[in-house]
């Protein structure tokens, strides 16, 4: 990561990390080095953005930093990050910018671009973009007269972006009643039409935005509401969108959740039935549950993990050219649909698999297991947190903790990337006695990496 650049482009509080000085450049910048190899042409930028309040400031800002290195925009206003990902394929624009926070709470924001082909920057391409942000490089060519940018509204576009997501249907679902809660972010409206267009019965939370109740108790990070009216309303499933709209999350009828891996042990089944899962495989993260990898082989399909964030699952599967992958949090990627997640599609397709399966999402639920997590952080020396692959005393201790859990369990360690902490994860069937083992293992990181 750069200076700017995070895991999921640049994010920062609006108006005092993320300026709408730092935006124009992001947006001056970044589409000079996006576009500058197009044989002189005018390049055509799409632009989306979420509910929060800061949004129509940074947009406003990106948008002049882009007409000011002569490249055209097409703004198409409140749309989930998914949209932009499709559209700049779709409709052959040559980048796409997403002014969202996703799940953080109102008064951040972010700004992440999608290439031509509508997928996240690679490292190198936000390394360039970082060079001209910090002073390394200057653009050399001047933009006046006719070789400024202009901009147009395409609102209607976004219905493109639904179509592709409802043909990922084989039917309707007529007959199903579903709960819907939009976190007052970018899928409020879209996500009930898309539902009632295939004839479910639909019912929305959440889908008042006021620019700071984005993901205020509600989407998500926070399913208690869903839960809810959910258990208490007789509701076949709900379903939970994060601020952007690129996850999902469900619950069952008994008010329970059924996180990322179990919607994609569902779909795997639902994809298989349809000759769609490629090489009968899931990518998924060394975060998810060792209960779901277990269920999944057990039942026939492989596994193959990446690292934890979805750019990683994404890189996965275009390696293999697997078509499902996805996050714990709700992060599925549908590669012969769209190029990110997508949390409208998956919550169209999961609720078809239950469908077609006869079964409902709670007995689902039952026969998916899920082995209880325990995480605890170890405080370190920030400039030794990656030494531990080096001790004796602590690989020793978990080959022990490794080869007292059967098979049945696992050790996870997960050395933070921007704090000094290792991260300690146990998995297994006994949640008192992970804790305790957990506890014991995270000491010993600081023992012997003070």
């Amino acid at each position: 990561m750069g200076k700017y650049f995070g895991t999921d482009g640049v994010r920062g509080i609006a108006n005092l990390d993320l300026t709408n000085d730092l935006a124009y450049d992001l947006g001056r910048y970044g589409a000079y080095v996006l576009t500058k190899h197009l044989n002189g042409e005018k390049a055509r930028i799409l632009i989306g953005k979420d509910t929060r309040l800061s949004s129509d400031m940074l947009e406003s800002a990106m948008i002049a930093g882009i007409l000011s290195v002569g490249c055209d925009v097409v703004r198409v206003g409140v749309v989930p990050t998914p949209a932009v990902a499709f559209l700049v394929k779709d409709q052959r624009f040559d980048a796409g910018v997403v002014i969202s926070a996703s799940h953080n709470s109102y008064e951040y924001n972010g700004i992440k671009f999608f290439n031509h082909l509508g997928f996240k920057l690679s490292d190198e391409i936000e390394e360039e973009i970082e060079s001209y942000l910090i002073g390394e490089r200057t653009i050399e060519d001047t933009f006046t007269h006719d070789k400024l940018g202009h901009f147009i509204n395409r609102f209607e576009l976004v219905e493109l972006y639904l179509d592709n997501a409802k043909r990922a249907l084989k039917g309707n679902l007529k007959g199903l009643r579903v709960a819907l809660d939009c976190a007052n972010g970018a899928t409020v409206g879209l996500a009930k039409l898309a539902f009632e267009d295939v004839d479910a019965e639909v019912t929305v939370i959440s889908d008042q935005p006021n620019g700071i109740n984005i993901n205020d108790n509600c989407g998500s990070t926070h399913l208690d509401q869903l839960k809810y009216l959910v258990a208490h309303d007789e509701f076949d499933l709900g379903l939970a969108f994060d601020g952007d709209g690129d996850r999902v999350l469900a619950v069952d009828q008994h008010g329970r959740e059924f996180d990322g891996d179990k919607i994609m042990a569902i779909c795997a089944h639902h994809l298989s039935k349809n000759d769609e899962l490629s090489n009968l495989t899931i990518v998924a993260t060394v975060m998810s549950n060792l209960g779901f990898m277990n269920y999944a082989k057990d039942h026939g399909f492989m596994i193959e993990t990446a690292p934890v964030g979805d750019r990683y699952v994404l890189e996965k599967m275009l390696e293999g050219g697997y078509s499902l992958g996805g996050e714990q949090s709700g992060h599925i990627i549908f590669l012969n649909r769209n190029s990110t997640g997508d949390g409208i599609m998956t919550g169209l397709i999961l609720a078809e698999a239950i469908l077609q399966s006869g079964q409902n999402l709670a007995t689902w639920n039952d026969q998916i297991p899920r082995y209880p997590q325990v995480l605890v952080n170890a405080r370190v020396n920030n400039n030794r947190k990656n030494d531990y692959q080096t001790i004796d005393a602590i690989n020793r201790k978990i080959t022990l903790i490794e080869e007292s859990l059967h098979g049945k369990g696992r050790v996870l360690i997960r050395p933070s990337g921007t704090e000094p902490l290792v991260r300690v994860m146990l998995e297994g069937e006994n949640e008192v006695e992970l804790q305790q083992i957990a506890q014991d293992l995270a000491h010993l990181f600081e023992q012997y990496l003070a």
